[in-house]
């Protein structure tokens, strides 16, 4: 009896030997699934190689456009306006005449003023021949000749006087604006017509004093129209002022384009693109890429699977892209996406 209990014993005893090892197994395994999950897993991220490529420094300067003539035509005699030649929107040549003005009065006086030089000329002719023959002395020549000058000085006068009442076009262009009508009385020095030529359009911007040094004239300048944006313009330059403004301290630089069309008026809005500075080689990052960090600009890399975060300088801006000046270097991967949910030191994974 003793012998069967002994033996019940001990299998009782090898049983919870068997038992307390399954259980420490068990324990182990529970351990390292907890220790498993505390682990973070890799974020995926996508990321570009960096190589020097080349950079503009470009400044963008607003502007008005201009014509590239515009007069204003005055009346240089007064009297009533007896005929208007050209239409507003109509094109005129230059010399072409504009209109007719009264000019009765001063018609008479040529009149005259021709009648007395023929007179004074024929009579200097015939003591001319006197003279020759020797009959009147040179003193009298001489009379007739000053006579003749006097004359024709006031005839030259009175030309200049009447021409006034048929005023002319200085320019080629187009007549923007009318200010009399027929029947209207035109005084001395009132503007008759305003006519512009837009074949060339002159834009003018203003420029600050640290960046008129990179303006020269014959400068060729990338340009934009609000009223045409998806146009593609360039424009030349033709003035880069000598003194600043005294208000602004900017200097005044004038473009100009063709403009065959017509389409491009006086007036509207303008942007220039100045170069001030070719990089041919810059390490260059999409803005989206930087994360700012308590004031610092930090950017992320890849290396080995394994982020690190970098400290940059940066340099000149072109559209959606900056140079880095300091931080990168050519060859580096740089994650451009995933990048706002990533720390220094996270695994993470190329995709």
């Amino acid at each position: 009896m003793r012998v069967a209990i002994n033996f019940f014993i001990i299998v009782l005893a090898v049983l919870l030997a068997a038992v307390a090892i399954t259980g420490c197994k068990d324990q182990d395994s529970i351990a390292n699934t907890k220790s498993n999950s505390n682990e973070i897993p890799a974020v995926p991220v996508s990321t570009v190689v960096l190589n020097p490529v080349p950079i503009k420094d470009v400044i963008f300067l607003p502007g008005v456009t201009e014509a590239w003539q515009d007069v204003q035509v005055a009346a240089n005699t007064a009297g009533r306006i007896e005929w208007l030649g050209p239409r507003e929107g109509q094109k005129v040549n230059k010399g072409d005449l504009l209109a007719k003005i009264e000019v009765s009065a001063l018609k008479a006086a040529l009149e005259h003023a021709e009648a007395a030089y023929q007179l004074a000329d024929d009579l200097c002719e015939r003591r001319r021949r006197l003279y020759e023959r020797k009959i009147i002395a040179k003193e009298e020549l001489d009379q007739s000749e000053t006579q003749r000058k006097l004359a024709l000085t006031d005839l030259e006068q009175i030309k200049v006087k009447y021409n006034h009442g048929f005023p002319k076009s200085p320019i080629t262009g187009i007549i923007n604006h009318l200010y009399v009508d027929v029947g209207e009385y035109g005084d001395l020095g009132k503007p008759l017509a305003d006519i512009v030529n837009i074949d060339k359009i002159k834009i003018n911007v203003q420029v600050p004093e640290l960046d008129v040094r990179y303006v020269k004239k014959g400068q060729k300048t990338p340009l934009k129209i609000d009223a045409f944006p998806d146009r593609e313009l360039v424009g030349i330059v033709h003035f880069v002022a000598f003194k600043a403004d005294p208000a602004t301290k900017t200097f005044l630089v004038r473009s100009v384009i063709d403009n065959p069309a017509h389409d491009i008026r006086p007036g509207m809005i303008g942007r220039l693109a100045f170069v001030r500075k070719f990089i041919p080689d810059a390490i260059v990052a999409p803005l989206f890429a930087l994360v700012d960090k308590g004031g610092e600009r930090i950017v992320f890399v890849e290396k080995d699977g394994v982020v690190q975060s970098r400290t940059i300088s940066i340099g000149v801006i072109e559209g959606d892209r900056v140079q880095i000046t300091s931080g990168l270097n050519a060859g580096d991967h740089l994650i451009v996406k995933g990048h706002t949910e990533v720390e220094d030191g996270m695994k993470v994974i190329v995709q």
